[in-house]
């Protein structure tokens, strides 16, 4: 394979060097294969195997991530192009290794885009399960980062119900805001979490936790005292708690203020469905409404006095025919007509 540049073998030389990579990874010596698989990605870039060059980026990519090396794996992505006659398979992998180094990175939009592509361009859940569930695992955690909640209707699917029960209830702690829930949950499916490489992004999701408790809390009530705040979030001190309020209150989350030396947090009035800048909203909607409503109403009426002038030439030609008809009658019209001829 390595003697012989022949285009025939590219497809066969894909294959073969996922054996050769997946033989290096169950004898734990992955990272010996680096250097091998470096030249190799080379000679394919150089001879213009599209098939095995996609496949040696992959190898690699998974190699670094094995070995959390995201750096590294940055860097051999920006100074590769991924040939874009690639097979689907291989490009779902590429793009799935992408999510997670742009994840690690804090770079949760991107690697919501690349885990989304990930996850169109793989194959059939039941051909290829068990990297459809590895990529909805990291797609999950990355929706919740990113603030949004995933629909339940993904919990429900056959392949993933059982691969997705500890994120479920990792999710269900993100909703609520209960951070006892979460460090539960956090400490049951640890294990996991750890053997899916997902830990560290679901350690980041506690700050998403204590702010939806904030939240709640600033709903709930018009003023609540830091201990008190401390108590219901289970956090450390009264001054985290303070920390926490003051930069949720600096980001948008709430509306409020912090009373320092009384130590409270007084929350915003929220805006509800009454008073006179709403009723002044409502008041140019239906000025809006109502005036679209004339002007079409206008623009649909016919020309005034139009039916006057049909009606007006309507009878004219009555009067011709009834002229023309006295001619014939008289055969005045059959004369004219001889003399012509």
């Amino acid at each position: 394979m390595q003697a012989l540049n022949r285009r025939s073998m590219d497809p066969i030389a894909a294959k073969i060097w996922f054996a050769v990579e997946r033989m290096y990874e169950l004898g734990g010596e992955l990272a010996d294969a680096r250097p091998l698989f470096l030249a190799a990605q080379r000679s394919a870039s150089l001879r213009h195997d599209d098939e095995t060059q996609a496949s040696l980026i992959n190898r690699l990519l998974r190699n670094y991530v094995h070995y959390n090396l995201y750096d590294q794996a940055d860097k051999l992505v920006s100074k590769t192009t991924f040939p874009a006659s690639a097979s689907n398979p291989q490009f779902a992998r590429y793009h799935y290794y992408l999510g997670r180094i742009k994840a690690v990175q804090l770079n949760y939009s991107e690697a919501h885009t690349n885990l989304q592509q990930a996850i169109r361009r793989a194959p059939q859940p039941k051909t290829a399960p068990g990297f459809y569930q590895a990529v909805h695992k990291i797609f999950i955690v990355v929706e919740l980062l990113m603030g949004e909640i995933p629909e339940r209707s993904l919990f429900r699917h056959p392949v993933l119900e059982k691969a997705l029960v500890a994120y479920f209830d990792i999710v269900k702690a993100v909703r609520t805001g209960s951070l006892s829930q979460f460090q539960s949950t956090l400490s049951k499916h640890a294990a996991q979490f750890e053997a899916d490489k997902t830990y560290t992004l679901i350690v980041r999701l506690r700050q998403n936790v204590i702010k939806t408790g904030i939240r709640r809390l600033s709903l709930s009530y018009s003023r609540i005292s830091l201990r008190d705040i401390c108590l219901k979030l289970h956090l450390d001190s009264e001054e985290d708690a303070e920390y926490i309020v003051g930069k949720a209150i600096r980001d948008g989350v709430i509306e409020g203020r912090i009373v320092h030396d009384k130590g409270w947090m007084e929350c915003g009035t929220q805006k509800d469905g009454y008073g006179p800048e709403v009723s002044d909203v409502f008041a140019r909607r239906i000025g809006f409404c109502l005036e679209l409503h004339n002007e079409s109403i206008k623009a649909m009426r016919y020309p005034l006095n139009a039916h006057r002038k049909e009606l007006a030439a309507a009878e004219g030609a009555r009067e011709r025919e009834k002229e023309l008809a006295k001619e014939i009658q008289g055969g005045e019209l059959d004369e004219d007509m001889g003399g012509d001829f």
